[in-house]
């Protein structure tokens, strides 16, 4: 009896120890990996939109502006930072001599 009541101690142990692991690790892990995978496909999302808008004939801010719309909107930069920042790519020269003045 002493002997059967140890092997259910260690498969109990065993059983709370994989219940602990599957919820308390494998499953916020899994759901971090998901939340990435979801970002990562949204921006590639966005970069389809544009190229196809763009490939479609409309002019390339009204292609970036159909982009823009794809992201979310806790994610997505507001018309003004997205038009600051495309000026500034474009131009990086032009933007040095403004900061240097």
């Amino acid at each position: 009896a002493a002997e059967l009541g140890a092997l259910i101690a260690h498969a109990m142990v065993g059983t709370f120890l994989g219940i602990l692991l599957a919820y308390g690790f494998i499953s916020p892990l899994a759901t971090v990996l998901r939340q990435k995978s979801a970002e990562t496909t949204k921006m590639m999302q966005c970069v389809k939109i544009t190229l196809l808008s763009n490939l479609n004939g409309y002019a390339p801010p009204i292609a970036v502006e159909f982009g823009r719309k794809t992201l979310y909107s806790s994610e997505r930069p507001s018309f003004i930072e997205l038009e600051e920042h495309v000026r500034a790519v474009r131009n990086p020269n032009q933007q040095q001599t403004t900061e240097e003045a």
